[in-house]
């Protein structure tokens, strides 16, 4: 079997939201245990390595890749059948991040495991799409892992060294309900949450906006309101709004930004929610010169030591008629097999 092959198949898995988590984890399994790998934990996350269960200590190089997709759009293919067109390989997840983890299956096929002193282990969670809550689950297993570490994502087989931070954050603000008519007699949470948003606006733009970190391709936090969300009818004052909003931060602003956030939202009656506070990192390495910064946010910030961002491209994640190109899957896999190589020498 090549990539193409193991990518056909792990397409046909229904993994939106993690459907057919036990399948796709099942089949990744058998495919392992036949490369000569043994199965170190295994429910909703996969792990293994052709080492010791009990002593990890000589495990040179580690792969991530979850297995989760996501689909935002209505396709023109079925995206859970691999349709070839050209150079193409259409399918959902080809990119984020089954291409990735195709080729950790080819490379592990075509490495004589033999002629290497050290060994490998193989990380394969869920739910990276909405919560991350498949990486957070592998670290409460407390398994020692190596320093270096391939995170499987679509970067067009750039090495991606480092990503941006990531700050979300939920708030409700409370009203009190009453007619239009005497608006007075009531509190209007939609005006509370428009005062709250031109603080952290004015915020961002006079304190965060023009400090620089150029390793970053936006190099500079972002700030974006996703949602916003109350009230019940026009001629009722809202008693409850609802906004989510984000920063994508460098790291010299991140502390800053937290604790403007927690200390202006005491000023409003709220309930605050924090939903992902991620730091940003870079990261080196001696295998690479030549380096991007990941403009998303993957598992790898979740992780220590030196993590390299990897996967086939073009980066094309959560689009419509998603695809792969064969010339990069295979350019990927090759890629792995030299960082194994050289990592495990």
């Amino acid at each position: 079997m090549s990539e193409v092959d193991f990518l056909e198949k792990l397409v046909s898995f229904n993994t939106i939201n993690d459907k057919e988590n036990k399948k796709i984890i099942d089949y990744i399994e058998k495919l392992c245990l036949n490369n000569g790998f043994k199965t170190l934990y295994k429910d909703k996350i996969l792990v293994l390595s052709n080492s010791n269960k009990k002593d990890l200590n000589d495990v040179g190089v580690g792969f991530v890749g979850h297995t989760d997709t996501v689909i935002a759009s209505e396709w023109d293919y079925d995206p859970f059948k691999l349709t070839r067109k050209g150079n193409k390989l259409i399918g959902l997840g080809t990119c984020d991040m089954k291409g990735g983890i195709s080729c950790i299956l080819e490379a592990i096929s075509k490495i004589d495991f033999s002629k290497l002193k050290k060994k490998m282990i193989l990380i394969f969670t869920y739910d990276e799409e909405i919560s991350f809550n498949g990486i957070k689950d592998f670290l409460k297993l407390n398994i020692k892992v190596p320093n270096r570490l391939i995170i499987g994502e679509p970067t067009n087989n750039d090495y991606f060294l480092g990503s941006k931070g990531l700050q979300e954050y939920k708030v409700t603000f409370k009203g009190k309900s009453y007619h239009s008519s005497t608006p007075f007699k009531g509190k209007n949470a939609i005006l509370d949450a428009i005062r709250f948003i031109e603080k952290i606006n004015d915020f961002y733009n006079n304190e965060i906006r023009n400090d620089l970190d150029k390793d970053f391709d936006v190099p500079y936090t972002t700030f974006n309101i996703g949602t916003i969300n109350g009230g019940q009818a026009i001629n009722m004052v809202a008693d409850s709004c609802e906004i989510k909003f984000d920063f994508r931060t460098i790291p010299q602003n991140e502390e800053k930004i937290s604790k403007f956030v927690k200390d202006t939202i005491k000023k409003f009656d709220v309930d605050f929610e924090i939903i992902n506070q991620i730091k940003a990192y870079k990261s080196v390495s001696q295998l690479i010169n030549d380096f991007k910064i990941a403009p998303f946010i993957t598992e790898a910030s979740f992780l220590e030591g030196e993590r390299i961002i990897l996967g086939p491209g073009p980066m094309n994640p959560h689009e419509k008629n998603e695809y792969v190109e064969i010339e990069s899957l295979k350019k990927c896999t090759e890629q792995y097999i030299d960082i194994i190589n050289k990592s495990c020498m």
